[in-house]
């Protein structure tokens, strides 16, 4: 298996949820970015982005600059945390409750087994899902160096789309068994339905 890191952004205004700490809430009894990381238990380090309180040991954590930045400058504050020599890293949201241990060992044999940038899961309807992908950390960070120096020096709200309209994608559709685990939560219809998959 691919030795890789993994960085979960858990900021986020949530503004559809009234603002909540949506990668905190609970699904199947456990938060949701607590069920992300569980996901990636097997990479080193494991870096958490956004306000986190009682992060799970041996996690690291950080905040983007400034906070509320976005998640482009929560993606530069996450690599900034990796060990040195680190080359593929794991990049997904905190709202990612059903994303397995299976799902990322698959888009890490596709990454290793390509020329691409980067790997994501592709939605039900052909949408990439940007945030749930494995990345070479060289391209990422040479893509946040490229952004950076087009805004005059700052990430400060620039939208993901920019950061990855350099990099070639390997697009995945999720083939394998049980609930999608590119699922993300951005209402309360989302958690119910991500709850009724973990009974």
């Amino acid at each position: 298996m691919t030795t890789y890191a993994a960085v979960v952004l858990a900021g986020g205004a949530a503004r559809r949820m009234g603002g909540v700490d949506k990668p905190a809430l609970p699904v199947g009894g456990r938060p949701m970015r607590d069920r992300v990381l569980a996901a990636v238990a097997d990479a080193e380090p494991r870096v958490l982005v956004g306000p986190v309180d009682g992060a799970p040991p041996g996690v690291r954590v950080t905040r983007e600059q400034p906070p509320g930045g976005g998640p482009v400058a929560a993606t530069a504050a996450g690599l900034a945390l990796l060990d040195p020599g680190t080359t593929t890293v794991a990049l997904l949201a905190g709202d990612l409750p059903l994303l397995t241990a299976d799902a990322v060992a698959d888009l890490l044999r596709r990454l290793a087994g390509s020329t691409a940038d980067g790997v994501c899961h592709l939605d039900g309807d052909g949408r990439l899902q940007q945030l749930c992908g494995v990345w070479r950390v060289a391209a990422l960070r040479a893509a946040l160096d490229r952004l950076a120096a087009e805004r005059g020096g700052t990430l400060d709200g620039a939208p993901f789309r920019a950061l990855l309209g350099g990099l070639t994608v390997l697009e995945v559709p999720w083939s394998g068994s049980g609930p999608p685990p590119w699922f993300d939560c951005d209402t309360d219809e989302d958690v119910r339905r991500a709850e009724e998959w973990t009974r």
